[in-house]
């Protein structure tokens, strides 16, 4: 039975998903957040359970386990980013990963995925971005400053245990309607209520920008996967597309489901789009993503106009 903290947030339900489709059994921690989506709803209290969780509280933590026999984590919270106290989220950052370990260590747990991001490489030069590449000291935001120091933290007290999980950009149902990371959300969610994206001037986006922009559904099943498969070859893997998909991609995706889309942007770019290698996750799991843009624009438009809120 996997555990997924977070596991009623944005890609929680989606590896949940793909865990109940190899199989598996979870358990979905939740804090504020209690919505079921409806393509779990019909597992819940069979192979799938819901457990109100501060992860912050190692004993409320450690007694999940006295009710369900935990053999895998993945640890997606982040309790504090998102706030304007840096040193408190770093804190509770921290504090979350000390009890999933902790946590990991009484329960015997043969594996512990903890996400990180593809912002960790903010400073790399050049593509594809490989795992072993060094990673500056410096970076440009909160989240990845915090994810380093999660890495680190998690192979000097976890070691074999552990499987880093270096994210890309992610986008699809249940997520934001607008990213702070990358316009996609917001140019489908304006197309389906017919509106201008309503990009602030300092903030429009360029056609030929993007990035390792992989669709939730192939984010939850890769994560799934790397979960479950019997060996792992490395500590850290990449977890995207391993292609880079630009601005001017998606508005054309758009335009074929919507024809009179607004989603005109300015030509240029502001630098080359970056993109993940995907070496190791394709060699030790088999996965390959199974939403291209054209697809995974046309599910994730279906997925707005069945009226769900997100």
């Amino acid at each position: 039975m996997i555990l997924i903290t977070g596991g009623l947030g944005f890609i929680g339900p989606h590896v949940a998903r793909a865990l109940l489709d190899l199989g598996e059994s979870c358990v979905v921690t939740r804090h504020r957040s209690t919505r079921v989506p409806e393509f779990l709803a019909g597992e819940i209290g069979t192979r799938l359970f819901v457990e109100p969780l501060d992860i912050t509280d190692q004993d409320a933590l450690l007694r999940i386990g006295d009710r369900h026999p935990i053999t895998g984590i993945v640890h997606l919270a982040g309790p504090g980013i998102g706030t304007s106290d840096t040193l408190g989220a770093l804190s509770q950052n921290t504090q979350a990963l000390v009890n999933v370990l902790r946590a990991a260590d009484a329960w015997e747990v043969s594996r512990v995925g903890i996400a990180s991001t593809i912002g960790v490489y903010a400073g790399v030069d050049g593509n594809p971005l490989r795992e072993d590449a060094p990673l500056p000291m410096e970076s440009p935001h909160l989240i990845p400053a915090a994810k380093k120091l999660q890495e680190i933290i998690a192979l000097c007290a976890a070691g074999d245990a552990v499987v880093n999980l270096r994210i890309s950009a992610i986008w699809g149902p249940l997520g934001r309607a607008a990213s702070p990371f990358l316009p996609t959300p917001r140019l489908v969610h304006a197309a389906v209520a017919g509106e201008e994206p309503g990009f602030a001037p300092s903030r429009i986006p360029y056609a030929e920008e993007g990035t390792d922009m992989c669709y939730v559904k192939d984010c939850g099943r890769a994560i799934a996967l790397l979960q479950t498969a019997p060996t792992l070859n490395h500590r850290t893997y990449n977890v995207g597309n391993g292609y880079a998909t630009t601005n001017a991609e998606v508005g054309a995706a758009i335009r074929a489901v919507i024809p009179g889309a607004h989603v005109d942007l300015p030509e240029g770019h502001q630098g080359e789009p970056l993109y993940l290698d995907t070496t190791r996750i394709r060699q030790d799991t088999g996965y390959r993503p199974a939403y291209d843009v054209d697809r995974a624009v046309a599910d994730y438009i279906e997925w707005l106009k069945a009226g769900h809120e997100r």
